[in-house]
């Protein structure tokens, strides 16, 4: 088990999807994920531009972006996904 579970709530801290929430959909490989959400694009992630949240969400490998929003639905973290937090500048 990993941090980086399929399932697994983030928030992107790199690039113009910063703050917003997203959901690991795949590994990849060592440096690489796929992320999909309500207000973010699906796409290839770096590791390092995400940064996990306690929340998980019961979902398969490779979902797509309809059973993406229905596992959203379902968890009931409609509300939190369309949130915006802000990062702090490094």
């Amino acid at each position: 088990m990993s941090v980086y579970d399929i399932g697994r709530v983030c928030v992107k801290t790199m690039g113009r999807e910063a703050g917003k929430y997203c959901i690991i959909v795949d590994v990849i490989d060592k440096n690489y994920l796929l992320i999909d959400g309500l207000v973010v694009r699906r796409r290839r992630t770096n590791f390092k531009h995400v940064e996990p949240t306690k929340d998980v969400i019961d979902l398969k490998k490779g979902a797509d972006h309809a059973a993406v929003e229905a596992a959203i639905k379902k968890s009931k973290l409609e509300k939190k996904l369309k949130e915006t937090i802000s990062i702090p500048i490094k």
